[in-house]
């Protein structure tokens, strides 16, 4: 439970998730998002920390904020949300963060709470975008799209039980002495940490690109030397660089084999036994997570517009972006996954076009966001 009065300190207060896209339905989960000034101890003493504050109490005490459906559908469901130190809220708008991008961006309409310090927020929200939008976007595109496969994998082809040790050709206990592949797997794993780029002081949207130019190059080399991925590629070797021998490095590799089946098969019963059964019932009449589908679809055309206009259009209703229908169509299963597949690669590609041409600069000015997050500080302070 957070130590101070959450509401006291908040700042900006607005609806997020289904409700903020006009993607809801009467019943939809009510979700809010915030920025607060914590108390000056938080800013100016070392030993009390605060950057978020999500727990139920601190949320609750904003329901009296909420009318009409969306007051009647939160005594129905839980109330939800997360409210930010302001500081983390323009670090991770300025990394163009779709979450605080929605919250800086959203209709006049869903705000819930606006203080003076709130509006200023608003009106530098321009301040914040880059065409750091396409990694952003992009990557949380793809991070859907990576769930999608992995659900469609176990909906097509679920594992019948948990995988044996003997199918990798391993005795049911291990021949070799714990100690001795816990030392030679402890020299491996050092030897790859040591490849890690540091990235400290770079902007994480750096990180994302350069990160994603050595994973294509990566898979590349792992593909034509027949490794199975990427990391398959650098654990092997590593393995000869730290002087493993060949059998040895036999074993670990069908060790590590084993023990990625038993860690997926241990993923696949928790998605199984706790997905929600309204969201299991279409997943499997439509052989993928639908709902993962509709929003990576959002995130490519957001991210597109964003590079296109410098501006971001939320709402997707009418007087807005105007395709919340279709999105809703895509999560009620309307399109096929291979017409998913397709759309996604067609925006994909719209999305990196609308960033060689964007008008936005590489990277937003952290010089005039640091100083609007100093002017909003210190107003909140005076009172």
């Amino acid at each position: 439970m957070t130590s101070f009065d959450v509401r006291a300190h908040t700042i900006l207060l607005t609806m997020a998730g289904s409700r903020v896209y006009g993607m809801h339905r009467p019943d939809s989960d009510v979700d809010l998002r915030g920025a607060c000034v914590p108390p000056a101890r938080f800013l100016h003493g070392f030993h009390q920390k605060f950057e978020q504050a999500d727990d139920d109490a601190s949320i609750n005490t904003f329901a009296d904020l909420l009318t009409g459906e969306a007051a009647r559908a939160a005594t129905l469901t839980k109330l939800e949300g997360t409210v930010y130190d302001v500081r983390k809220v323009l670090s991770l708008a300025a990394e163009s963060n779709p979450n605080l991008l929605d919250l800086l961006y959203c209709r006049d309409e869903d705000v819930l709470l606006c203080t003076t310090e709130g509006a200023l927020l608003r009106e530098a929200r321009h301040l914040t975008l880059s065409r750091r939008v396409k990694q952003t976007f992009g990557g949380y595109a793809n991070a859907q799209l990576k769930r999608i496969e992995t659900h469609r994998r176990w909906l097509l082809d679920p594992p019948a039980a948990a995988p044996k040790r003997a199918a990798f050709g391993l005795p049911e206990n291990t021949l070799l002495p714990a100690d001795q592949l816990a030392a030679a797997a402890a020299a491996v794993r050092k030897k790859v940490d040591g490849w890690e780029l540091d990235f400290t002081g770079a902007p994480p949207s750096t990180a994302v690109a350069v990160h994603e130019a050595l994973a294509t190059e990566l898979a590349e080399i792992a593909l034509a030397t027949g490794h199975p991925s990427v990391d398959a590629l650098k654990w092997s070797a590593a393995a000869r660089l730290v002087g493993l021998d060949d059998n040895l490095i036999l074993v670990m590799q069908r060790e590590r084999s084993y023990e990625a089946a038993a860690r997926e098969f241990r993923q696949y019963e928790t998605w199984r036994t706790s997905r929600n059964p309204e969201r299991a019932g279409l997943e499997a009449h439509y052989g993928y997570d639908t709902k993962h589908a509709a929003h990576l679809m959002r995130l490519l055309r957001m991210g597109r517009e964003i590079l296109e206009t410098g501006s971001v259009m939320v709402w997707r209703g009418p007087g807005g972006a105007g395709d919340a229908d279709e999105l809703c169509a895509i999560r009620a299963g309307a399109w096929s996954y291979e017409r998913l597949t397709e759309a996604r690669i067609e925006a994909m590609d719209a999305l990196e076009a609308a960033a060689t041409r964007s008008p936005l600069p590489p990277r937003p000015d952290i010089d005039a966001l640091d100083a609007l997050c100093v002017r909003i500080v210190e107003s909140r302070l005076r009172g």
